[in-house]
């Protein structure tokens, strides 16, 4: 087994993780603290140490907001459960599962980023542990990032210190991460040019922006987005707000220092880290992704969607209930004016799929709400399938039964539990059904993760439900309910119009 392994800042050595075959290397720095004079500027290199690096445990989580346990807030029911946790803004620290026993056996590699919104979220959450899916003969790196004001926040003065790289400090930290897997996971038994990035929820959308930076060409070779891409569907319905301009985060970032009191970038970073976290709740803004023209030239979904992007095969989906997009209106008059306003002349056959003539609201409203995840994810493989790039999109929809006293449904991030095969570590009473899906999840993963195809044999020796790519002629995918089952049956009436009337409101022509 790998116990100790030499990278480019020195040795590191690791522990037997609960399965001895695989080792667990925790803590690992890949860039140096973004702290004082690095704060709010793009990873720096790492510093050499001597000796060996015990890399027993997770390093300290990015700051962000502290956890607080509330019985009526289900993601501290889940897995925000530790309210301990050391937080510190020197953070970017990564960790390693393997299951090579010499360095040389160039397996494939998934480097996965967490989601949280990118203001909070860590490594260090239990439903990440890499073990179940290092034991299918993949290497796993979980990447930790700066978020919130940390990793978001744009200033003139920091563009005029940094013009090539002013923004986006958490996406830089995600693809310093990443370029320290590509040079040094060799030593773990991985192969550096078969990496595979991941994400769920805003992790996901990180994965989005990956894909569609100029920068990274060649850094990885496949993508796995779960729950991660949105684009509006009806007014009044938020999203994920993805079009901040540089010039536009400047401006937030200028009124944040003067709301800390301070008014130069050398000020700032003389403030304590916990002091800006504090201020920053109090100031109560998004800090998101920015269109800085250099690592994001723009939308990453419309990037994708025009085929500005890394052309690698991509696995990505939903679970059934999260982020309906619900269509506000109070009245039968309402709901028809709102057809008009969005579909113009063919507003009629929009009301008819909705069934207008019941006269029924409760009724139009239900057949008109989709969820927005899946609606973006359709609007994508119809985009890249009229492209003819030839690049495979693999859908799947999760829709099992979940199980405890909440009745939660299949809220957003639960799926987790189950891609990781983590179940054990859940309070939630699954019984055999879910033990057996996540098997084949984690299997689908896997399979992907090595080739870039889903497919392959169960842990039983039977063949997996066979996955076929999703197209605009064949718009199917694999549903994960009590079992793995792929569908091929077409989306809803109105799920398949309002797809068709994406493209001709936006005007893009693939």
């Amino acid at each position: 087994m790998l116990r100790v392994v030499q990278v480019e800042n020195g040795f590191v050595q690791g522990l037997p993780a609960a399965d001895p075959r695989i080792t667990s290397f925790k803590g690992i720095p890949f860039a140096a603290p973004p702290v004082g004079e690095n704060r709010w500027r793009a990873p720096q290199p790492a510093q050499n140490w001597e000796g060996e690096l015990k890399a027993y445990d997770f390093a300290s989580i990015s700051m962000q907001a502290p956890t607080v346990i509330d019985v009526n807030n289900i993601y501290t029911r889940e897995w925000s459960v530790d309210p301990d946790l050391p937080m510190a803004e020197d953070c970017l620290y990564l960790n390693v599962w393997t299951p090579a026993v010499s360095a040389d056996e160039k397996l494939p590699v998934f480097v996965w980023y967490f989601g949280g919104g990118l203001q909070v979220g860590h490594t260090a959450e239990m439903e990440f542990d890499g073990e179940r899916i290092a034991r299918r003969g993949i290497v796993v790196v979980t990447v930790n990032y700066r978020l919130n004001a940390f990793g978001f926040l744009s200033h003139p003065e920091i563009t005029a210190e940094s013009p090539d790289a002013s923004a986006n400090f958490g996406h830089l930290d995600q693809q310093a991460g990443t370029q320290w897997v590509k040079r040094n996971i060799a030593a773990f038994g991985g192969d550096p040019d078969q990496i595979t990035i991941g994400g769920q929820s805003a992790g996901g959308g990180s994965v989005l922006s990956q894909l569609t930076s100029p920068q990274n060409e060649g850094l990885f070779q496949r993508a796995v987005i779960m729950s991660g891409i949105f684009t509006p569907l009806y007014p009044n319905n938020p999203v994920p707000p993805i079009e901040r301009t540089l010039s536009q985060a400047e401006e937030e970032g200028a009124a944040f220092f003067e709301f800390m009191g301070v008014s130069t970038l050398e000020e700032a970073r003389k403030l304590d880290a916990v002091y800006i976290r504090d201020k920053m709740l109090e100031y109560g803004r998004f800090w998101g992704t920015v269109m800085d023209q250099v690592f994001c030239p723009g939308n990453p979904y419309n990037r994708f969607l025009s085929g500005q992007h890394h052309k690698v095969p991509v696995m990505l989906g939903n679970t059934s209930s999260e982020f309906f997009s619900v269509p506000a209106a109070c009245s039968v008059d309402e709901f028809r004016a709102l057809a008009i306003e969005m579909f113009g002349g063919e507003a009629e056959e929009y009301l008819k799929l909705c069934a207008v003539d019941s006269g029924k609201l409760e009724e139009m409203i239900q057949r008109a709400s989709v969820s927005n995840i899946e609606y973006a994810v359709r609007v994508a493989v119809k985009a890249n399938s009229d492209s003819g790039s030839g690049v495979p999109m693999y859908y799947y929809n999760f829709d099992a039964e979940i199980p405890g006293w909440d009745e939660p449904g299949t809220f957003h991030s639960v799926d987790l539990w189950f891609h990781f095969e983590t179940l054990a570590k859940c309070w939630r009473p699954f019984v055999g059904k879910h033990y057996d899906l996540a098997r084949q999840m984690c299997n689908y993963l896997a399979y992907f993760i090595g080739t870039g195809d889903p497919n392959g044999r169960d842990s039983t020796g039977e063949d997996l439900p066979l996955w076929k790519p999703s197209t605009s002629e064949t718009p199917y995918g694999m549903l994960f309910a009590d079992k793995a089952e792929f569908v091929e049956e077409p989306p809803g009436e109105v799920m398949q119009f309002l797809v068709e009337q994406y493209f001709k409101r936006q005007s893009i022509h693939i």
